[in-house]
């Protein structure tokens, strides 16, 4: 970040994703990226502890960005709704959680090793 942007946007951080870093967002991705194969609606809804019109709504700014798949369908009778990530949309995500290593990395750096975060957080250093 420059010394610019720190002084204007001081807690600001080069790299954070707002369609990704919404807390429900993250937690969407991070069921979807332990499910491959990806997750019924319900199952996904279950897993987040998130209404269904919450969740529908996140799901269409995922989708919008092209990190996730909404496949509607029919399971007998019944309507069934399939979410799962793209390829696009997991090597997205994986880039992502490098910047959030990043972020930790700098979060204890900045709290110096007075405070012993490194060692609290568990970082290793680089």
């Amino acid at each position: 970040m420059s010394k610019t942007d720190a002084t204007t946007a001081p807690f600001a951080y080069d790299g954070l994703d707002r369609i990704i870093h919404e807390k429900a967002r993250l937690g969407l991705l991070t069921s979807l990226m332990a499910h491959p194969k990806g997750l019924a609606f319900a199952d996904l809804k279950q897993l987040c502890r998130l209404t269904d019109g919450n969740l529908s709504r996140h799901l269409q700014v995922l989708q919008e960005a092209g990190l996730v798949d909404v496949i509607k369908g029919y399971e007998g009778n019944r309507p069934h709704t399939t979410c799962r990530l793209t390829k696009s949309g997991r090597r997205r995500f994986l880039d992502y959680l490098v910047v959030l290593e990043q972020l930790v990395r700098d979060a204890a750096k900045a709290a110096g090793p007075d405070e012993g975060a490194p060692r609290r957080l568990g970082i290793q250093p680089i």
